[in-house]
């Protein structure tokens, strides 16, 4: 098991931590919330709350980053067209996981669960939610400066459900289809957390062994769940979304007043 950093451990646990990340990397391509998996096994593996969070960065790099080039290889995306929501999100991200060292989050902690719960209802209940693009709501560079960043900074910030308040952000206001959104939201996701994981390189929190080994899985597992996303689109992507937000929402909860 671990203790601490000194990383004695054996094949089995090594064993689970793989084929977490490749449940998660699956869940996290397709709808978000793959933290909800990886974050409760490395605290059972014996890692601290901040080397959890940490090594979790690092992990979960590796699963959005195979899902975003899986998209751009699909030409579901154009990295070109998203440089300014690339340095947007990059931006506020990194800032938000330097305040989060200063200041209280109990607040977004206890407003969260709510605001998940009601993206969920928004998914499951609204029929503008499917495969097809639609109009755009709001100007393109708003989007990319204020929107993008704005959801970078929550990521550093906070965390939970980042990749469901991106695809949410694609679909009612830039009027992308669900399948876009997705793939759009695969790359502002790896970026936000780039940025927070280099910054936690230099806090020196990372448990290399841990995240690698789940690292390993997230590469295959959100390969996978890209692929689900662009062969079986809204059929079984907003199911999906639902579930895992109401999932998030219920763990929020429980952490919070439990």
């Amino acid at each position: 098991m671990f203790e601490g950093k000194g990383l004695e451990t054996d094949l089995l646990l090594l064993g689970a931590l793989l084929l977490t990340g490749l449940g998660a990397g699956m869940i996290d391509a397709m709808a978000g919330g793959g933290g909800l998996i990886t974050l409760p096994v490395l605290l059972a593996s014996g890692l601290s709350p901040v080397e959890a969070l940490a090594t979790n960065k690092l992990q979960g790099s590796f699963g959005t980053l195979a899902a975003s080039a899986y998209f751009v290889r699909k030409r579901l995306v154009d990295l070109r067209q998203m440089r300014t929501m690339i340095l947007c999100t990059f931006a506020g991200s990194a800032s938000g996981t330097l305040l989060v060292q200063t200041i209280d989050n109990s607040l977004l902690a206890t407003v969260m669960p709510l605001l998940l719960i009601a993206i969920a209802l928004y998914f499951a209940l609204s029929p503008r939610v499917g495969d097809e693009d639609r109009g755009r709501r709001i100007a393109v560079l708003l989007f990319s400066t204020l929107v993008t960043g704005l959801i970078g900074f929550y990521d550093g910030f906070f965390g939970p459900g980042t990749g469901t308040f991106f695809t949410l952000a694609f679909v009612t206001l830039a009027g992308f289809g669900l399948a876009r959104a997705t793939a759009h939201t695969k790359i502002l996701n790896f970026t936000s957390n780039l940025a927070s994981l280099l910054l936690f390189l230099l806090s020196g929190h990372i448990v290399w062994l841990a995240g690698l080994a789940m690292a390993l899985g997230q590469l295959v597992g959100g390969q996978i769940g890209a692929r689900l996303v662009v062969s079986r689109g809204t059929r079984l992507v907003r199911p999906l979304i639902v579930c895992m937000t109401l999932a998030m929402s219920g763990k929020l909860l429980w952490d919070r007043f439990i």
